[in-house]
């Protein structure tokens, strides 16, 4: 009797594989996420060439390492530079996922005009868009050298075979959910079939010595669609954020390992595509109210960047039974956290009062250096207070209504004064680190009782 197609039952968060269905994986605890996929017959169809690129692998010593510095590809593009670390490193596998629309294929088009303008030669697979959809998108951008090369195929074997003979600078695939291999089953963006084609390029990009960028989907969840285990296999993840319908778009690393993972890049949305924002602090507080109370600006460090950012409180007293709280860019425990200091601390009684918290300009900050500014803010709303609109301030808050010190203060202090701040309420630790105090006034608090008898 012929057998059947077997199956097997992959976890779409780690890859975990199994004969049988099960409600938890074993391998990260996670529920409900087993899918039943077509088994991949094994076979003896690799690349053949190990990771390192250099044939065969054979053991060395740690002192026969070569230590030399990897020679990075510049994008022409200072904030996607910043964010991969200076570069792009030859041989590299990157994922760039975000939501439909954020402009993930605008800009690896616009990285591949530069690259092809260095004379490098760079290859364009796409998946979803045609020839002409292309090239419609590129009219918008500018001239694009002929070095520049475009492919519109899904097929794994074609894509594997097209990168083989044209050897290019760099490649990349829009997108990894529309790639199949014809020997599995299972439609295009499925578990099986995203696992077996990342595995394909990364080998092609660590053999070859081919850098290669990958656009991803992703899901409601924010997460890229596809299993978990996409994410470990490339060398840097890179997420677009920000909406889509909104002119602003960040770039944030959440995986690196040619660099750090700390930095974002902003990016504005124009009619000719994506320009980076040079000075994003002066863009977060574009269109900052005069004399509103609830307002104050606040800093966080985004990998060795100061940005700096409006923090909105609006505090008013509730209809209902129950107050409503609301918090936009932060976490609104931390918000909760804050308002019970604010009420057992400083006697602020807020119970019966719906809080809304918003940080201007669609960033997601979770530095507690924010703390300070978001409790400002709030006792200012509540008080109908207005703080002056050239005080900044930032610190992180305990619980017993203290306020902490922070790291980099000189950068973030230094940043202010760059904007024309005039006023700096900071934590008392970090005041005597401070050098341009000729330039602007900056005034160390103990407690939050301190700084909010300073409105």
């Amino acid at each position: 009797m012929a057998k059947g197609k077997s199956t097997v039952f992959f976890c779409q968060n780690c890859g975990y594989e199994s004969s049988k269905w099960l409600g938890q994986c074993p391998g990260c605890k996670e529920w409900n996420t087993m899918v039943e996929e077509p088994a991949v017959k094994k076979g003896s169809g690799g690349s053949g060439v190990s990771v390192g690129g250099r044939g065969a692998a054979v053991p060395i010593s740690l002192r026969e390492v070569d230590l030399r510095e990897e020679a990075r590809m510049t994008t022409h593009i200072a904030e996607l530079d910043r964010v991969l670390g200076g570069g792009i490193v030859p041989g590299s596998l990157a994922l760039v996922g975000g939501d439909p629309g954020i402009g993930k294929s605008t800009l690896l088009l616009q990285v591949c005009r530069h690259m092809a303008a260095d004379g490098r030669k760079v290859l364009y697979i796409s998946g979803e868009e045609s020839l002409q959809q292309i090239k419609i998108r590129a009219k918008r951008i500018g001239e694009f050298s002929d070095n520049l090369r475009l492919l519109c195929e899904t097929n794994l074997e074609t894509v594997e075979q097209t990168i083989r003979k044209e050897m290019p600078a760099v490649a990349v695939i829009d997108s990894i959910q529309t790639m199949y291999r014809e020997e599995i089953s299972s439609a295009p963006g499925s578990v099986s079939q995203v696992r077996e084609s990342t595995n394909v390029l990364m080998q092609l990009a660590k053999g070859l010595d081919v850098s290669i960028l990958i656009v991803g989907h992703v899901t409601k969840e924010g997460t890229v669609a596809g299993p978990r285990v996409l994410e470990h296999m490339v060398d840097t993840v890179l997420y677009f954020e920000g909406d889509r319908h909104a002119s602003y778009r960040i770039l944030r690393g959440v995986k690196n390992r040619f660099g750090s993972t700390n930095e974002i890049g902003v990016f504005e949305m124009k009619e000719e595509g994506l320009l980076e924002v040079k000075n994003a602090s002066e863009f977060m507080l574009s269109g900052k109210p005069e004399g509103a109370s609830g307002s104050v600006v606040s800093c966080s460090m985004e990998g060795t960047r100061p940005v700096l950012l409006e923090i909105q409180a609006l505090v008013c007293r509730s209809n209902f039974g129950i107050p409503r709280r609301q918090a936009t860019g932060m976490d609104f425990n931390r918000l909760n956290l804050l308002m019970a200091v604010l009420e057992k601390r400083l006697n602020l009684q807020m119970s019966d009062c719906d809080a809304y918290v918003n940080l201007a300009g669609g960033m997601r900050i979770v530095e507690p250096a924010i703390d300070l500014g978001v409790a400002m803010a709030v006792a200012s709303s509540f008080k109908n207070r207005v703080i002056d609109d050239k005080t900044i301030a930032f610190g992180e808050i305990g619980l017993s209504g203290e306020v902490r010190g922070v790291s980099q203060a000189s950068q973030r202090v230094a940043e202010a004064v760059k904007l024309g701040f005039t006023t700096c309420i900071l934590p008392a630790v970090n005041a005597g680190q401070i050098k341009e105090k000729q330039e602007i006034t900056v005034i160390g608090v103990k407690t939050v009782r301190d700084a909010i008898d300073l409105i």
